[in-house]
């Protein structure tokens, strides 16, 4: 008999699977001493399912057991002038728009601490931060005792902190049973009416759109839409004040507070779920052509006797590379991340290296990882004297 799987989201409609993946890295980002420990990295599988009646879309094979979120999982995006900067004006427009000035402040899965520590830091607030993978090691920027860190997943436990702004971001995609948080998070906040939400998560709509291969991958069980994720939070008793896309329309944002009575009408963005259906019908034929464009452009280049490295060892890149199966033509990946350098690529090993390296191996092509970062990676690969071929994902 055909399993079948209730939509954690909604709890209302059943799962169709969609698209599906054998053995792939359990983790993308944690931090690997050597090339053998890297290969024999633990595996699960992907099995893509789509709720025909929320629009969210899961991973129905995910296994919590299999991920690892500690001091060890490396994730900073922190050390790019790009990132930082709309990191910095999502801060700014935050604050500006809700006034947050001399409030308190809370991040649910705040990672290395830099986006709690701007809200407190450019706003006189006072922050608390949630992550298991928290480094006490890290520098941020904040006056001592203006912001606490708590290594742990948040949970019901912690219901105590209340917060006038609650965040959350590129954290709801690790979450399998997104439902359940949601009501945890609304339980917390209890009658704080006043109270804003703001999540950030990856937008599935152009992964779909664009066949984007490389932003599937084990750790993120949970994809939402504009109206799969407004549906999740009105289902938990949230007014959505707003939903957007920002950085290159990669990530999705919300904007909400807790319902007080009636609630507000759908956005015009929300109502997505006939073009939702349609994408997912065409996505599995549509993602075979675009990982066969990628085989034969690098077939090409083996033919030519091209020297080419991949720049960008997080997740996207660990993805890419198990799809595409390079089978040694890449023998490195750059990472400006220094925390993440002498470490090996989970699944196929490639040793992660600084740009530096780069001026004595002289490659032909660098493929990026996500284009929004071309103009900066072409000037530090000038900067190296070097101008290779550089082809964004």
């Amino acid at each position: 008999m055909k399993q079948t799987h209730q939509c954690p989201s909604c709890h209302v409609g059943a799962m169709e699977i969609f698209y599906e993946v054998d053995a792939v890295p359990s983790n993308s980002c944690i931090l690997l001493g050597s090339r053998e420990e890297a290969t024999e990295y633990p595996r699960g599988d992907i099995r893509l399912g789509f709720c025909p009646e929320c629009g969210f879309i899961s991973n129905v094979a995910f296994d919590p057991r299999l991920t690892e979120y500690s001091g060890r999982y490396e994730e900073t995006q922190g050390f790019s002038g790009t990132f930082n900067a709309f990191h910095r004006a999502l801060a700014e427009r935050l604050i500006e728009k809700y006034d947050l000035r001399g409030k308190e402040v809370l991040e649910i899965g705040c990672g290395k601490g830099e986006f709690i520590a701007l809200l407190s830091q450019l706003g006189g607030n006072r922050g608390i931060g949630f992550d298991p993978g928290y480094r006490e090691d890290r520098e941020i920027p904040i006056q001592e005792g203006q912001v606490t860190f708590i290594k742990d997943f948040y949970s019901e436990k912690y219901a105590e902190h209340q917060a006038d702004f609650v965040c959350c971001k590129m954290t709801l995609e690790h979450i399998p049973r997104t439902h359940d948080f949601m009501a945890t998070v609304r339980r917390a906040i209890g009658d704080r009416s006043d109270t804003i939400v703001f999540f950030q998560i990856p937008e599935v709509i152009r992964i779909l759109r664009d066949c984007a291969f490389e932003d599937i991958y084990y750790e993120h069980c949970s994809y939402f839409s504009p109206g799969s994720l407004a549906r999740l939070f009105r289902q938990n008793g949230f007014d959505v004040l707003d939903v957007d896309t920002e950085y290159g329309d990669q990530y999705l944002t919300i904007e909400a507070r807790p319902a007080t009575g009636d609630v507000t009408a759908p956005l015009p963005r929300e109502d997505d779920l006939d073009l939702l259906k349609d994408y997912v019908a065409s996505f599995p034929q549509r993602c075979d052509a675009k990982l066969q464009m990628w085989r034969d452009r690098f077939a090409e280049w083996r033919a030519k006797g091209l020297k080419t490295v991949l720049w960008g060892s997080g997740s996207k890149g660990v993805s890419f590379l198990r799809s595409i199966d390079t089978d040694g033509q890449i023998e490195y990946v750059v990472d400006i991340n220094p925390y993440r350098q002498s470490y090996f690529m989970s699944g196929t090993g490639q040793e992660i290296v600084a740009p530096a390296f780069l001026q004595n191996y002289r490659p032909d092509v660098v493929v990026i990882m996500n284009a929004i970062y071309q103009d900066e990676i072409t000037r530090d690969l000038n900067a190296l004297g070097l101008a290779p071929h550089v082809v964004a994902v």
